[in-house]
């Protein structure tokens, strides 16, 4: 059963996140999952736009190189957790897959990823892609009723990470694959420093003027990032929710991890 829609009006919308909120662990906070809706009602609308130019345009290719590690199959169900906008799960949808469902927390979110399928054609054929909104910890499916599960640059803002991974094997079936696409922070030295200096002092101000975002959420993802598990840690939640062949690939010089694994 699809989740009760609770839409947030643009004029309810309050900040997420203060610098002070940020001094902490943002994972730690009790109340992470409703600043997290929050956040990104804020900022869905210009949400692809930031993506595209704070990414330098790369964050089409970390979902295709997703999208080819599941290694779709023209008779397999994808479920998109996390899916925003609905980017991966167009792509997954082109990929050839039967049928993506692609679920979201938040409501303005997915009102930007239904415009996006009705305004596409190649998207809707066949009906080939349905939005609901959902929790990756607590999914409103079956078990073992998908063959791919996927998460872009979502596992960091779950509360419990664990409780999503396993959620991820339960609903796969044996032999299906998951696929988590998530921020990382380089190993090689000068990459790192970079990477530091345009996550913590350029682009929250350059995202946070094109979007008007009030919320914190440009500030919230480096904070968001450096405080997150270690690729290692998330590894072993992985191994130990029922997963096997268990790969970790580094994208743009570490700047972007994909994870994928079997349902055994």
């Amino acid at each position: 059963m699809t989740p009760p829609v609770h839409q947030v009006p643009h004029t309810a919308i309050v900040p997420a996140w203060s610098e002070g909120d940020l001094a902490a662990n943002p994972h730690a906070r009790s109340d992470k999952p409703e600043r997290v809706r929050r956040m990104f009602a804020a900022i869905a609308r210009s949400y692809d736009l930031n993506n595209r130019v704070h990414s330098l345009w790369r964050d089409q290719a970390w979902r295709r190189f997703a999208v080819r590690a599941a290694k779709v199959k023209p008779t397999d169900v994808v479920l998109d957790v996390a899916c925003g906008t609905g980017d991966l799960s167009e792509l997954f949808a082109r990929a050839g897959a039967a049928r993506v469902i692609g679920l979201d927390f938040t409501f303005e979110m997915l009102a930007i990823a239904r415009q996006k399928a009705e305004a596409r054609p190649a998207a809707r054929r066949a009906d080939r892609i349905v939005y609901m909104q959902g929790d990756a910890q607590r999914l409103p499916l079956a078990d073992q009723s998908v063959d791919v599960v996927s998460i872009a640059f979502g596992i960091r803002n779950v509360m419990e990470p664990e409780r999503a991974v396993r959620e991820f094997a339960r609903v796969l079936r044996p032999g299906g694959r998951v696929v988590i696409l998530e921020f990382a922070e380089p190993r090689l030295a000068p990459v790192r420093w970079f990477n530091a200096l345009y996550c913590a002092r350029i682009m929250p101000v350059t995202a946070t003027w094109i979007s008007g975002d009030k919320s914190g959420a440009y500030k919230y993802l480096p904070r968001s990032v450096a405080t997150f598990l270690a690729p290692e840690t998330l590894l072993g939640m992985m191994a130990g929710s029922g997963f096997g062949q268990i790969r970790a690939k580094s994208l743009s010089l570490g700047i972007c991890m994909c994870y994928s694994a079997v349902r055994n």
